[in-house]
């Protein structure tokens, strides 16, 4: 059944922090974070005005992504400060770097000849709906799978990525987001603890409705970004179900699960989910190793083209590795 909420299969319980370590990660982000800059020197020399109006249109979404994200993680830090000031102060932190990305997309917009345009019909519905939200959990859980929905295409993105710039703003979207994910599933968790059991089925219907509607939305997103991104509908829906489904499926305390029917159509099944060696996209482990922004070195997901040990000037060398991992932040560590 789509709607089916069977238990998650899973081998192990999920890695957990304290709201104090998260907080500590997120001050030692926040004291480098607008040392970063976008090496916006040289003009894109793009293969047609096509591909560039796309690219406008893609990183349009983005935009919205992170300023979305940023008003509704200030308005939650106002209101769980009341019960919990530490927790308040992460997610003020957390909407601080979503702020620093919303002025980095502006101005690369403004360098490849765009600007912020009016959300689409589509897009527009989605985050008309996310800023009704009220309740903490709903507006952290549907944070959390549009986080993860933005990170996977990234990640994607960057499969294609020829351009050094475009490549830059990629990298430092993808990177941050391989520590936002699991940053709101500590979210979800701690808003879960002050919750009635009855909550706990409402937002399961809500996670199965997001998860059928953000699966949709790759058909809509095509119809704009499609000439930049070259990702094609098959691709990147079956990229969502794998990571949307992934998102819980190792993480048994949260009680969720996703949509056996939806991920079969995708060639996807919870079994094969909760089986696979790759760390969750939530592990706290990705989130140990994207902390010091300058030592990770982002992949694009499945970027068999990329040369062995190849780096752009604004990646780390292979001398430093990173935190917590002593290594590269791979594809797996952020699948």
């Amino acid at each position: 059944m789509l709607f089916a909420a069977s238990q998650p299969i899973s081998r192990k319980p999920p890695v957990q922090r304290a709201t104090s370590w998260w907080l500590s990660m997120l001050r030692r982000r926040a004291e480098r974070m607008y040392d970063e800059e976008l090496d916006l020197s040289r003009p894109i020399p793009w293969e047609s005005e096509g591909e560039r109006q796309a690219a406008i249109a893609f990183f349009n979404a983005a935009f919205r992504a992170e300023e979305s994200g940023l008003m509704q993680a200030h308005a939650l830090a106002e209101e769980v400060s009341g019960w919990d000031p530490e927790l308040g102060e992460c997610l003020r932190l957390y909407g601080d770097e979503e702020g620093w990305h919303r002025e980095l997309l502006t101005k690369f917009l403004a360098h490849i000849g765009g600007e912020v345009r009016p959300m689409g019909r589509v897009t527009g519905t989605f985050y008309r709906l996310y800023g009704r939200a009220k309740r903490v959990e709903t507006i952290v859980l549907t944070n959390l799978m549009f986080e993860t929905i933005g990170s996977t295409t990234y990640r994607l993105a960057l499969r294609e990525a020829r351009y050094p710039a475009v490549r830059q703003m990629l990298t430092i979207l993808t990177r941050d987001e391989s520590f936002h994910v699991p940053l709101n599933v500590h979210f979800l968790r701690e808003a879960l603890k002050r919750s009635p059991a009855s909550m706990r089925i409402r937002l399961r219907a809500i996670y199965t409705t997001l998860f059928a509607a953000l699966l949709g939305s790759a058909a809509a997103s095509r119809r704009r970004a499609l000439a930049f991104d070259r990702i094609p509908f098959q691709v990147l829906a079956s990229a969502y179900a794998e990571h949307l489904g992934r998102l819980f499926v190792h993480e048994s305390d949260l009680d969720f699960a996703p949509p056996e029917l939806l991920l079969r159509l995708f060639g996807h099944s919870r079994r094969a989910l909760a089986s696979s060696e790759d760390p969750s996209a939530i592990s706290v482990l990705s989130a140990e190793a994207a902390v010091d922004r300058e030592r990770v070195v982002v992949t694009a997901l499945g970027d068999a083209r990329r040369p062995h040990g190849h780096r752009e000037p604004w990646e780390t060398p292979p001398s430093a590795p990173a935190v917590a991992r002593g290594r590269e932040l791979t594809d797996a560590d952020i699948a």
